[in-house]
């Protein structure tokens, strides 16, 4: 551990520095809001990540289903017949995908009790698509996965939400 102002080496569980007399601060104080300073950001960034997954579904199942229907249809025998299927299942999972995101950003910047579980699966999942997905995950993971960020949401949800001070 190393003082903030002079940077001298100290001693774990020091108070004081002992080359400036420089309070320590403490590791708890630091950390302390981290998850209320960033849940509207987080709950922001899976709003907007979760429109582009929906306009990404919506125009997948559009051309699964339009596009790929006439020419696997037609004299064309060249696109394989389970193309079309497989393209409207995958469009359907992003559907799915998008709409927990939106039920996981309304419910983080509620401070709702179920929205953090939701976050958190969503951000394991997100990891898999770069690299937006990955870095918005790993930013969830961060704010929300340690257990003292647990117990923080967990005041946060306790509280009424005119006291939470959410910024409109």
């Amino acid at each position: 551990m190393y003082c903030n102002r002079c940077g001298k080496e100290m001693a774990f569980g020091q108070q004081f520095c002992s080359a400036c007399g420089a309070p320590v601060a403490d590791a708890r104080a630091i950390t302390a809001g981290r998850v209320q300073r960033h849940i509207q950001l987080l709950s922001i960034l899976w709003f907007v990540y979760s429109f582009f997954t929906l306009l990404g579904g919506g125009v997948l199942l559009v051309l699964a289903n339009t596009l790929f229907v006439y020419l696997g249809g037609g004299d064309m025998q060249r696109v394989p017949g389970f193309l079309q299927p497989l393209l409207s299942f995958i469009a359907i999972l992003l559907l799915a995908k998008a709409l927990a995101g939106f039920a996981a950003g309304w419910g983080l910047l509620q401070r709702e009790r179920w929205a953090r579980p939701v976050a958190l699966v969503l951000g394991f999942l997100s990891l898999l698509n770069p690299p937006f997905g990955t870095a918005l995950g790993i930013y969830t993971l961060w704010v929300l996965l340690p257990s003292e960020a647990g117990d923080e949401y967990g005041g946060l949800t306790a509280q009424p939400v005119s006291d939470r001070g959410v910024a409109a």
